[in-house]
């Protein structure tokens, strides 16, 4: 399956579930579909048959509230079947809220924001140091580079050098219940990165083709972060740059309208 066909396999999938558990967080999902279209459809170094092969890539959500992306993600690429879906928040479930390593394919619980990375880098430290040559990435939200523990962990990142290390900022420009600039001003965003010693990249986050080439870029010694420009709620217009659907759940007719505004998307 090619990275585009699976971006709106993980969009209509998450739509259903978030409808079906009357969850939130559906316009997180949405911003952050195509990076992870990108990184389960070919990029990341994975292998659905054995989740914990060691030789694998990891792959860390740090913004655990956008979980049913990677829930439709591992489905949709053969880590378990589409039918577990169903389960989603649902009591007992693995698949809860934010993110659970229950389920197969997952690294890392999270939920508190700002923990993904540290994690991350505390990974691609052992693998470094075990001389394993696997990569570590992980997605970040932008409202999430509000938390100090974030440039903690990019300063030891830096410090030792670790170019197998890639952080990926969904960068939709809101938060909870307003935009970054009016809750905690992140620009210049990239200029702050490279001054905490890291290489950054700073790309269209719904271009598939400039993810992939970003994921793929040689390493030069340094961290990589990949700031991705996204838009909250992309692929359905009524969500797209609407605070209001960080939190609320499709039903009724703004299900109905938000589907057919998937369906009608090309593959």
């Amino acid at each position: 399956m090619d990275s585009i066909t699976l971006a709106l396999r993980i969009r209509r999938r998450a739509l259903e579930m978030a409808m079906r558990a009357r969850a939130s967080h559906i316009a997180s999902v949405l911003s952050a579909a195509d990076i992870l279209a990108v990184l389960y459809g070919g990029a990341a170094r994975l292998n659905p048959q054995n989740p914990d092969d060691p030789g694998r890539d990891r792959i860390l959500l740090s913004k655990g509230h956008a979980c049913a992306g990677v829930y439709a993600a591992l489905a949709e690429t053969g880590f378990f079947g589409p039918g577990a879906l169903g389960t989603y928040c649902a009591d007992g479930s693995a698949l809860a809220g934010h993110i659970s390593h229950r389920v197969p394919g997952v690294e890392l619980s999270t939920g508190s924001l700002g923990h993904g990375l540290p994690v991350g880098v505390g990974m691609a430290l052992a693998a470094r140091r075990d001389g394993l040559a696997h990569r570590v990435f992980v997605i970040c939200g932008d409202g999430e580079c509000d938390e100090g523990s974030m440039w903690e962990a990019a300063l030891i990142a830096a410090h030792f050098e670790l170019s197998n290390l890639v952080a990926i900022v969904d960068y939709n420009k809101m938060q909870s219940l307003g935009t970054c600039e009016n809750t905690i001003r992140l620009e210049p965003l990239r200029t702050k990165w490279e001054a905490f010693g890291w290489r950054a990249l700073e790309i269209d986050g719904h271009d598939h083709a400039a993810l992939k080439r970003a994921f793929a870029s040689p390493a030069d010694g340094r961290p990589t972060v990949v700031i991705a420009h996204t838009v909250k709620g992309k692929g359905v217009p009524f969500m797209e740059n609407n605070i209001l659907w960080h939190y609320r759940d499709p039903q009724g007719e703004d299900y109905e309208n938000a589907l057919r505004a998937l369906e009608d998307a090309e593959i």
